[in-house]
């Protein structure tokens, strides 16, 4: 059994047992439990009564965080040469096409999101093997494949992020940073859960939001009382 350090048995002391906080108490509690020396990422995890092994159950889906994610996403665009002024207009960080599909097909990845148009992702798909398991080869459905490369740089470095559920019916995703005002952090959290919420699968059965916990980098989990979210 891991060994608990001082601060983890600090952060679980200041934890009721078995409570499930408001969604502004648990903002509150998540900056308290956070001893990290570096701007912790506020997670946010979400059990849903879906089964993912069913297509019609599939929930996955983009939110735009009221407040960002308080990180600096590297934007890439593979876009045709027209495009490019746009592109690095609207914020991105590399702008190109050839050389940087070389580039990744060396291992180069230093990448958070990859944005690209359609006509273009006939020479992007012999990168799924390097891009699949990073979580970035651009999806229609995320937005990241698109004629307008510029509105969607924009977006996502306003903070907008794409999710899906796992395996296991929990939906996982980083909603911003514990150095956010706890007013701030439940906005990010509310707008999150709401969109969860709207892409409710009209097959699933029983209770949709089965559970909610917030934590951050290394810190224990916080439940939350589902029916505070809209308070």
């Amino acid at each position: 059994m891991t060994k608990l350090t001082k601060n983890q048995k600090l952060a679980l002391e200041k934890i009721e047992a078995g409570k499930a906080y408001t969604l502004a108490e648990a903002c509150e509690k998540v900056k308290e439990i956070t001893y990290t020396k570096f701007d912790a990422s506020l997670d946010i995890d979400v059990r849903l009564g879906v089964d993912p092994r069913k297509a019609n159950q599939m929930v996955r889906g983009v939110v735009t965080l009221p407040h960002g994610t308080g990180k600096q996403i590297r934007v890439l665009v593979l876009c045709t040469p027209d495009a490019e002024a746009a592109a690095k207009a609207a914020g991105a960080d590399y702008v190109g096409l050839d050389e940087y599909i070389e580039k990744i097909k060396g291992g180069w990845t230093d990448i958070d999101v990859i944005i690209t148009q359609p006509a273009i992702m006939g020479k992007i798909g012999a990168l799924g093997r390097i891009l699949g398991p990073r979580g970035l080869m651009p999806n229609p459905k995320s937005g990241t494949v698109t004629v307008d490369v510029a509105k969607a740089v924009e977006e996502v470095k306003k903070g907008k992020i794409d999710f899906k559920v796992d395996k296991n019916g929990i939906v996982h995703s980083s909603i911003g940073k514990v150095s956010f005002s706890p007013e701030a952090m439940r906005d990010n959290a509310r707008e999150f859960i709401n969109t969860l919420i709207k892409l409710k699968p009209a097959t699933a059965k029983g209770t949709y939001i089965k559970s909610i916990y917030l934590s951050s980098t290394m810190s224990p989990g916080v439940k939350i009382d589902v029916k505070s979210v809209d308070e």
